[in-house]
């Protein structure tokens, strides 16, 4: 198969024809930020902090590195004033969300951003869905799903599933990039809850 040759802030890179342009940044040593992305999951593209800026047959665009497919010739810009304002305004989004989250914390100190900007709901929960993917795709348990719509949609275990599987895995927590408290709380409300036919009967006589 043959290799793509593309232009990384200024710098020749070669990458596996399909490898998208974050895994030919990453494969040069070439920092993009992320969120939802995990090598072991597909894409997901949820985040959008990998926003960069391309350049194509003399058209520029913006575009999210982790979908987009590396090509011949492609001018990679991973920072710029306009690529820096947008993920400014996405990591002051998220903090309404998340305003104490280390990861995020570190990048509104790297990118200036306000954490202030948006009046906080503090939920806790990004939506970066890597928690709901791990356990999909690379665990197959499906414990965890989406819940809501809107600004009300969050991350929520489900009980009947959680209350068998995930007391000894909690192998998504870690993943989580506004720490596992919140995962571990909503896994407790879930197992409180959980079906009363799941607790012991006691004898009668």
């Amino acid at each position: 198969m043959t290799d793509i040759v593309l232009n990384i802030d200024g710098k020749e890179v070669t990458a596996a024809a399909g490898a998208t342009v974050l895994d030919a940044a990453r494969q040069a040593g070439i920092h993009i930020p992320t969120l939802c992305h995990f090598e072991k999951l597909e894409a997901y593209g949820g985040c959008r902090l990998c926003m960069v800026e391309s350049e194509s047959r003399g058209k520029t665009s913006y575009v999210v590195s982790c979908l987009y497919p590396v090509e011949n010739g492609l001018v990679v810009r991973t920072r710029s004033a306009k690529v820096d304002k947008i993920r400014r305004l996405i990591i002051e989004e998220l903090m309404a969300h998340a305003p104490e989250a280390p990861e995020l914390v570190a990048l509104a100190r790297e990118y200036g951003a306000d954490k202030d900007r948006f009046e906080k709901e503090p939920i806790y929960c990004i939506l970066c869905g890597l928690c709901e993917r791990y356990c999909a795709e690379v665990k197959q348990k499906n414990a965890i799903g989406f819940v809501g719509n809107g600004p009300e949609r969050e991350i929520s275990f489900v009980p009947e599933i959680a209350a068998k599987e995930c007391n000894d895995c909690k192998e998504c927590f870690p993943l989580c990039p506004t720490s596992y408290l919140q995962a571990a709380f909503v896994l407790v409300e879930s197992l409180t809850f959980a079906p009363a036919a799941a607790e012991p009967v006691a004898a009668q006589g």
